[in-house]
């Protein structure tokens, strides 16, 4: 590459800064145009931190070559005839670099960035439907169908989508996916529970719990909680609730996780 750039007359130190451009927009086309997955800027700023201190390894491993790299540089300090242009550089650097730093402090039009507990912590017990429950030791009450009596327990599943679709596919979803037709509407917007990092990480106790007591029931030490999640309580029974919670698991695949060791 030195012998193509040194026969164009190309600078030592706009070669190191075309090679760290083209590195630079290769991630973009990589990973925003082809891929949809765009870097986060932080993380972005870490590969381009190890991209120019590479870069300029690279382009100072000889005598020779840090001498043509920072050449111009010093040409700019050093040679009077250049005071002119040095005294814009000066000038318009720093100016630059305020103008960045003003536009990075301005308040933004957009919401605050609001981090989202997917699984907070349950109660060790909790009153529903006028009942205490024991959240460590609740089982659901049809579960031991599955293998004791296959044919009610498909039943119980196909009464518990039955419940979902007439009530909770509006913000979850048909598909479970969380891309029901308020979804967008809601912020933050409802889980997915197809994902492996939602229900297939808990307890049906966990589910019970949360889906009785919605948004309002979510623990008070780490208020303020934002949720859409209606007290399903109010609006259904118990059987109901855990035949919800049949449905989830079965049409999505996953295998609820129990307090003991599996």
């Amino acid at each position: 590459m030195s012998k193509v750039t040194k026969g164009l007359g190309i600078p030592r130190l706009l070669q190191a800064a075309l090679v760290i451009g083209g590195i630079y927009l290769a991630f973009w086309a990589v990973f925003d145009l082809l891929l949809g997955q765009p870097i986060p800027r932080s993380l972005m700023g870490m590969y381009m931190f190890f991209v120019v201190a590479g870069v300029f390894m690279v382009f100072t491993a000889t005598e020779q070559s840090t001498r043509e790299l920072v050449g111009p540089i010093r040409a700019l300090v050093e040679d009077p005839s250049r005071r002119a242009l040095r005294n814009v550089v000066f000038a318009v650097v720093p100016g630059l670099a305020a103008v960045g730093i003003f536009l990075q402090m301005q308040p933004s039009d957009e919401a605050p960035l609001e981090l989202r507990s997917i699984h907070p912590a349950p109660p060790s017990s909790v009153k529903i439907f006028g009942k205490r429950y024991d959240l460590m030791s609740l089982e659901n009450p049809y579960r031991h169908l599955e293998k004791d009596d296959p044919e009610q327990f498909r039943e119980l599943v196909a009464t518990g989508g039955e419940v979902y679709i007439r009530n909770c596919q509006y913000c979850h979803g048909d598909k479970l996916d969380g891309k029901g037709p308020y979804a967008q509407g809601l912020n933050p917007v409802p889980l997915n529970f197809q994902d492996i990092g939602t229900i297939a990480q808990l307890q049906e106790s966990f589910l019970f719990w949360r889906i009785a007591t919605g948004g309002p029931g979510l623990p008070k030490e780490a208020t303020p909680w934002i949720s859409s999640m209606p007290v399903w309580e109010k609006f259904l029974s118990e059987d109901e609730i855990w035949q919800v919670i049949l449905y989830l698991y079965d049409y999505t695949g996953h295998r609820p996780r129990s307090w003991g060791h599996e």
